[in-house]
């Protein structure tokens, strides 16, 4: 490793099943190793690693969280980077569900990982996994900094009106019923962009941020800070997803116990894994979503349709929310790559100043940039997100303002 490496960060993204990571620079944006870590438990796992260009692939089973890890370090030690013998600036960690108690960056302890553990009952399918992580990188790397950054901490200071549920005060209070919000890194890093990109001070900007991968969100973001966002107290609320059903009667959950006879866990399990896009087409990715739609597959049709439908939604209640908006930015997996949901997410807006320019939406480019005509009064974006980039950042402030 080299002697700058030493100053790089290392960001874990520990999932139910997966362990994503980086080794990157904070200051350049440069990634010196990526890969991933699937299948963790299953009689099968693999990894995939990538550094100068090459991949190095493993397949075998993978106990758990620990396993994966250990296998991470050991291919990183094989390909240049040994993590142990030379040590890292700090390691950064994603971590779901910050509750009440958690709205900035935070060093880890033993309280700390306490802490995080005693929310999952707000994130049962992501905070353990970022726990077993956070303790197996501990374990593995005793005498380095490790952070917990929080994918709710952006959305820590929406006001009131917005982060308040209309059920019972007490109840509310007694068990952390609240909006709280998720992806939140990507939010703040890609309204940062966007502003960046216009050239102007965040805090003169209104904006729309759409967030949209397997899992999607929209914010609305003003002067700088978020009024409101779609995801609440679970990532459950919201938009439509790849397996999530976003927004619903609640009236469902009791429907479908008394109808059905399913109990708490199997409903839990319908809206967050069966439902959403899955749900209406038997798929999840997109991709395969427009060759059906292609083929003539109605419930795919529906399905695209369903999920157009709700960004619009969302996106005229933001509009009014706002009371007005200087920027519209699309992100993530879809959000990226799908001109046709960017398209007709936007279609008949031009009255409000909403307009998407179809050569410069449809060309293919993995840069920042944007889609809107040119003199336009609203700007419409693409800004890829980078997590793991605002991660390690806020990390490594951490780090240097304890010394």
């Amino acid at each position: 490793m080299s002697e700058t490496a030493e100053n790089m960060v290392l960001v874990i993204n520990s999932g139910s099943s997966s362990i994503k990571y980086q080794l990157l620079d904070p200051d350049s944006g440069v990634v010196a190793a990526s890969g991933m870590v699937e299948r963790i438990g299953e009689d099968e796992g693999g990894l995939e690693h990538r550094v100068d260009g090459e991949t190095t692939e493993r397949r075998e089973p993978i106990a758990d969280h620990a396993a994966g890890l250990r296998l991470v370090f050991d291919t990183f030690a094989a390909t240049g980077h040994d993590l142990v013998r030379e040590g890292v600036r700090a390691v950064g960690h994603r971590v779901v569900h910050g509750g009440e108690v958690f709205y900035r960056p935070t060093l880890i302890d033993d309280d700390v990982v306490a802490s995080i553990s005693e929310l999952a009952a707000l994130a049962p399918l992501h905070n353990p996994a970022n726990v077993a992580g956070i303790e197996s990188a501990r374990a593995l790397l005793p005498g380095v900094p490790q952070v917990a950054v929080f994918d709710t901490a952006f959305f820590h200071g929406l006001p009131a009106a917005a982060k308040t549920y209309a059920i019972d005060a007490k109840v509310a209070a007694a068990h952390g019923i609240r909006k709280y919000g998720f992806h939140g890194t990507s939010h703040e890093y890609v309204s940062g962009r966007a502003a960046e990109l216009l050239g102007r001070d965040p805090a003169e900007l209104n904006q729309i941020v759409f967030h949209l991968g397997n899992g999607a969100s929209a914010s609305a973001i003003r002067g700088g800070r978020p009024v409101d966002t779609s995801m609440g107290l679970t990532p459950l609320e919201g938009l439509v997803m790849g397996t999530r059903s976003g927004d619903l009667d609640p009236g469902i959950v009791a429907h479908l116990a008394r109808s059905a006879h399913l109990d708490i866990d199997r409903i839990d399990a319908l809206l967050n894994r069966d439902s959403g896009i899955k749900g209406l087409s038997g798929v999840n990715d997109f991709r395969e979503l427009r060759r059906l739609i292609a083929s003539g597959d109605e419930a795919a049709r529906l399905a695209y349709d369903v999920y157009i439908h709700r960004l619009r939604r969302y996106l005229g209640a933001y509009l009014i929310e706002l009371g007005g908006v200087d920027a519209i930015t699309f992100t993530a997996g879809v959000g990226e790559n799908s001109p046709q949901v960017r398209a007709d997410a936007l279609a008949g807006l031009s009255r409000f100043g909403i307009e998407v320019d179809p050569v410069a939406n449809t060309a293919e480019s993995r840069a920042a940039r944007f889609i809107s005509p040119s003199g336009a009064p609203v700007a419409v974006l693409v800004v890829p997100t980078n997590e793991e980039l605002a991660i390690a950042r806020a990390a490594r402030q951490l780090v240097e303002r304890r010394g």
